[in-house]
């Protein structure tokens, strides 16, 4: 499957098109008229090959504080949901990376001078309950794919000695705790563990899973109920770090990720993850326009094919 964004467009003739995907966690709330076209698309599509699917869901522009009226984001979460179940996707891939603002870090907070930590920890939990519940009123039973799961401030809080309040992702731990709370239904939530994306060494992705499952969730409120709704996931990074090491596609062995090396780690992710493993490019395109690859060696290819056959999971 593939994740996948969507292009907002007022029915009136002419009007510009916006990226739903970016602009969800704002002020602005989108409707059903504008989204219509991009349903159709989707419903036009014969799927044959991809049935794993999912609709990105950007935490962006995130210009709200976390005790403002999130009325346009609860909006814009259940318009999201049902587009993904209209156009037969899995669900949503929720990215909670901070790209604009500092969402989740408690010092960025507007109020964070006169209110405390813990006044913005129960707020995010119950944003996280409001969220999952509006995604669910759209698709009953859907997928939330996580870019980072509880994974993430276990690793920030680098065993207990660093408090969360004073973590770049602090208040993600509550909000995704509010998440699991409210997940009814057969709604599952992934930890896609976007903190394998440079992994060279096969051997931490077993013990990577098992803290997914295990002392991450310790933290909730629930650990069992946590075990129960989370599933453990990796991310890997094809290109990694190609900003400072580049992207050769002459000669691969002089990339993070040589052919031989990304087909261990993704043979590996495989066997360790519950379910899903995704793998995110910059400068390699699986499609152009044309329906060709671009900056994408053949070798790659078929290190993944060769990866998947492993595990028995056939090229989709």
């Amino acid at each position: 499957g593939c994740v996948f964004h969507v292009m907002a467009r007022e029915p009136e003739p002419g009007a510009a098109p916006e990226n739903l995907t970016w602009l969800v966690w704002g002020r602005r709330a989108f409707h059903r008229a504008e989204v219509q076209s991009a349903v159709d698309d989707l419903k036009a599509i014969s799927w044959k090959r991809f049935h794993h699917n999912f609709l990105r869901f950007n935490t962006t522009p995130a210009n709200l504080d976390w005790f403002d009226d999130h009325a346009s984001v609860l909006i814009n979460a259940e318009l999201a949901a049902w587009v993904a179940k209209e156009g037969k996707a899995r669900g949503i891939l929720l990215d909670v990376e901070q790209y604009e603002g500092g969402l989740f870090r408690f010092a960025k907070q507007r109020d964070a001078s006169t209110r405390s930590f813990e006044d913005y920890a129960n707020q995010a939990r119950k944003r996280g309950q409001e969220v999952v519940s509006a995604f669910q009123r759209g698709y009953p039973g859907l997928t939330v794919f996580l870019t980072f799961g509880p994974s993430l401030p276990l690793t920030q809080r680098k065993e207990g000695t660093v408090p969360l309040k004073d973590c770049e992702y602090g208040l993600l731990l509550p909000f995704l705790d509010g998440m699991i709370a409210a997940a009814e239904g057969g709604t599952r939530i992934v930890d896609g563990h976007e903190l394998s994306y440079g992994w060279t060494d096969p051997t931490r992705f077993a013990l990577a899973a098992r803290t997914i499952k295990g002392q991450a969730l310790q933290d909730t409120s629930n650990p069992a109920r946590s075990a129960a709704v989370i599933s453990a996931g990796f991310g890997l990074w094809l290109d990694y770090d190609w900003r400072n090491k580049g992207w050769n596609e002459t000669d691969p062995t002089r990339n993070h990720f040589t052919p031989i090396s990304f087909e261990a780690s993704l043979n590996a992710a495989l066997k360790a993850a519950d379910q899903y493993v995704w793998i995110y490019t910059e400068t390699p395109r699986w499609w152009t326009p044309g329906g060709e690859t671009a900056h994408l060696p053949a070798a790659y290819v078929e290190a993944i094919r060769r990866a998947r056959a492993t595990v028995g999971r056939p090229p989709r």
